[in-house]
C-alpha cells in the first residue's frame, strides 16, 4: 500500500501528539477516530482531519477504510483492544506500556503473526536517531560495559488529588497504572534494548493504598516511585523513576574506556562522551576529555516510530527486521516490570487470570 490509513483509539494528550506527528509522516494519514462517546470521537478526530468516527470497537475492526490502529487507551485495555483490531485484520501500533504484563503481550504478538499483521509498541525514545547513536557508541566506543543508570522522575499535579483520596486512572491498578507503567517504562525499555533480558531483578518501591479499594481487593496497592537493579553477571544496570519529584540528572552507560551521558531519557538529547586520559587517581576522578556528540531529534519525535511502523506494514525487509527486534524488547521490558511489581506488591487484574 502507498499510504497507511490510521484510526486512533483514545483521546488523551499522547493521542493528540500522535495525530500531530502523523500529519508530518509521509505515507500515513488519519482517517478515523474511536471513543466510547461518539460525540467525543467526532470532536477529537475532526480536529485532525478524520472522516470516520466510531463508538463500537467491532465496527472499527471491520471497517475496510482503515489499515492500522493506534491504541492509546489506558494500559489495562491495550491487549484486549489490540486483539480485537487484529481479529479484524488491522495492524496495531500500541502505546507503551504495550500490555499489562508479559503474558498479555505474548498473546497479542502471537495473534498478529497468525493474522499476518504488524504489532509494534509505540516507544518513541527507541525510534529517534539519537538512540541509534547511543547504541552505536555503546557497541563501539565504551569498551566492556560494567554499569549503567537510566533515570526519569517527573512530579505530577495529580499526586495531591491521589493523596487526598481521589481515585485516578493513572494510579489505578484496575487500569494497569502506576509510576512504573507510566514513567518507569522509559527507563526499562532502553535498558533492555541495549543489554537484553537481565538474569536478575531487585527492586524497591514507594507504594500507597488505592483510594476506595475493598479490604479483600487483591489489586489495592499502587506504586509512586521506585529503584531497581538489573543484574547481567558482567554488568549492573540501575533504574530510577517516579512521579513524586523531578530528577534533574542524566542517564549514562559506563564502560572501561569511557562513559556516555545523555539528557531526557524519554527523548534522548545532549549526548556527550567522557573519555579518560591516563590512569585514574585514588581520591578524585582522573582527567577526561569531554566529546559532545552531534544529534538531532524531530520536533514531533513520534514521527520516527510512525515511519518505522508504516514501513513494516508495507512489508519493507529492514523495517520488518526492526519490528522483530522491538518485539523482543517489549517482552523483555514487561518481564522486568512484572518482576518489579511482584516485589512491590502491585498487582493488576491481568496478573490474576
Amino acid at each position: 500500500m502507498d499510504t497507511v490509513r490510521f484510526a486512533t483509539i483514545g483521546t488523551s494528550g499522547i493521542c493528540e501528539q500522535f495525530c500531530l506527528a502523523l500529519a508530518d509522516a509521509p505515507g500515513a494519514e488519519l482517517v478515523a477516530s474511536y471513543s466510547r462517546d461518539l460525540a467525543r470521537a467526532r470532536e477529537f478526530g475532526g480536529r485532525f482531519g478524520a472522516r470516520l468516527f466510531f463508538d463500537d470497537l467491532t465496527e472499527l475492526a471491520s471497517c475496510g477504510e482503515v489499515d492500522a490502529v493506534y491504541v492509546a487507551s489506558p494500559n489495562g485495555a491495550h491487549a484486549a483492544q489490540a486483539l480485537a483490531m487484529i481479529a479484524g485484520g488491522k495492524h496495531v501500533l500500541v502505546e507503551k506500556a504495550f500490555a499489562a504484563n508479559e503474558r498479555e503481550a505474548r498473546a497479542v504478538f502471537e495473534a498478529a503473526r497468525a493474522a499476518g499483521v504488524v504489532a509494534l509498541e509505540a516507544v518513541r525514545s527507541l525510534h529517534v536517531p539519537s538512540f541509534a547513536q547511543i547504541e552505536k557508541i555503546v557497541a563501539e566506543d565504551l569498551g566492556p560495559v560494567r554499569k549503567a543508570t537510566m533515570r526519569f522522575s517527573k512530579v505530577t499535579s495529580r499526586m495531591g488529588r491521589l493523596l487526598a483520596g481521589e481515585r485516578l486512572n493513572i494510579f489505578d491498578p484496575q487500569l494497569a497504572g502506576g509510576a512504573l507503567m507510566d514513567i518507569g517504562v522509559y527507563c526499562v525499555e532502553p535498558a533492555v534494548a541495549l543489554f537484553g533480558r537481565p538474569a536478575e531483578v531487585r527492586a524497591l518501591s514507594v507504594t500507597t493504598a488505592v483510594p476506595g479499594s475493598a479490604d479483600d481487593d487483591p489489586c489495592a496497592t499502587i506504586d509512586l516511585a521506585g529503584e531497581a537493579l538489573l543484574g547481567y553477571g558482567d554488568k549492573v544496570v540501575s533504574l530510577s523513576y517516579g512521579k513524586t519529584s523531578d530528577d534533574v540528572l542524566g542517564s549514562q552507560v559506563e564502560g572501561e574506556r569511557g562513559t556516555l551521558v545523555w539528557d531526557a531519557i524519554s527523548c534522548p538529547v545532549n549526548l556527550r562522551l567522557h573519555e579518560p586520559e591516563g590512569g585514574g587517581q585514588v581520591f578524585r576522578m582522573g582527567e577526561s576529555q569531554l566529546r559532545p556528540i552531534a544529534s538531532s531529534v524531530p520536533e514531533k519525535d513520534m514521527v520516527c516510530e510512525i515511519e518505522d511502523f508504516a514501513a513494516a506494514v508495507r512489508g519493507e525487509a529492514e523495517a520488518l527486521a526492526r519490528r522483530a527486534r522491538f518485539e523482543r524488547v517489549t517482552l523483555d521490558a514487561l518481564y522486568v516490570m512484572d518482576q518489579i511489581r511482584a516485589q512491590a506488591g502491585v498487582r493488576f487484574p491481568a496478573d490474576l487470570s
